[in-house]
């Protein structure tokens, strides 16, 4: 396992490689910063997306959990820079309830990159399980310019 941080203006961020995909992404710090084509490749892109010049994520991902968590992050993965879908909205595409999307979107191993930030309750904003909780969340959808909806 191989892991590097990046500097953000929503914390530090450490991704973490394994086999040649990226696996997880926390908000942490680590003391020795490993090399890869990989992590050299996804701190790249994760500074771009930080700075405002990248609005994707072109890594290869590999999601532990059951086949539901994967599903509900490929779908999350699907949401455009910028916009915004429901808990309800998902559970509907993969025809199970609302709060079990909730509890996947909560168990995302690989935040920002695969934008679980991007999904809203019904009535509008809820939690968020990356560090600083709701405000993380807000600062991620204001720097997509997704802030509107929140005003």
């Amino acid at each position: 396992m191989l892991k590097r941080t990046v500097e953000t203006p929503f914390g530090d961020l450490t991704l973490v490689e394994e086999d040649g995909a990226i696996t997880a992404l926390d908000w942490s710090r680590v003391a020795d910063q490993d090399r890869s084509a990989l992590l050299d490749e996804a701190a790249k892109q994760l500074e771009a997306y930080a700075d405002g010049t990248r609005e994707s994520f072109d890594l290869p991902l590999r999601v532990a959990g059951s086949r539901f968590q994967q599903d509900v992050c490929r779908v999350m993965s699907e949401i455009p820079f910028g916009y915004t879908r429901t808990y309800g909205e998902i559970a509907k595409e993969l025809g199970v309830p609302a709060q079990s999307v909730g509890q996947a979107c909560g168990g995302n191993p690989i935040p920002v990159i695969i934008p679980c930030h991007r999904v809203m309750g019904a009535k509008g904003l809820t939690g968020f399980s990356g560090r600083g909780g709701v405000e993380t969340k807000v600062a991620l959808l204001r720097h997509e310019g997704a802030a509107g909806l929140l005003i």
